[in-house]
């Protein structure tokens, strides 16, 4: 089978706060043909993490590194890599993906009231504009 990973499986497996759940997942996980990993999910485990968790930016990349080393995971990992940049340079991860599917589409420059997320999009090397 292969499955598509809602955001609270995700979290079961970064988070040991429910030791039978988290068995449940990594059974699921483990079992599956393939685990098809959304950006929307990703996004949503990031905010949860982050949030619910109180993880640090170094512990929320880390969780999505080991999903990421998961051999049976299929996700986009241009925009995991995009989304982890942009978090280790201080913003959110989904500003990260934000962009990284903006310029795909087509986009070229990054706007923003969000004086955090544009100053890691322009470290980036990504042109951008604060409004404001």
């Amino acid at each position: 089978m292969r499955i598509i990973a809602d955001t609270n499986l995700l979290v079961r497996l970064a988070v040991d706060d429910d030791p039978r759940q988290r068995r449940i997942a990594a059974t699921a996980v483990t079992q599956a043909e393939a685990v098809i990993i959304s950006r929307h999910a990703l996004c949503e485990l990031v905010w949860v993490l982050r949030r619910s968790y109180k993880f640090t930016r170094t512990e929320t990349a880390g969780a999505i590194q080991k999903l990421c080393g998961i051999k049976n995971v299929v996700l986009d990992n241009a925009t995991v890599e995009a989304g982890l940049a942009v978090l280790a340079a201080g913003a959110d991860f989904a500003d990260g993906v934000i962009v990284y599917e903006g310029r795909w589409l087509g986009g070229e420059t990054f706007v923003s009231f969000d004086k955090k997320a544009v100053a890691a999009i322009a470290k980036q090397g990504m042109k951008t504009q604060l409004l404001g």
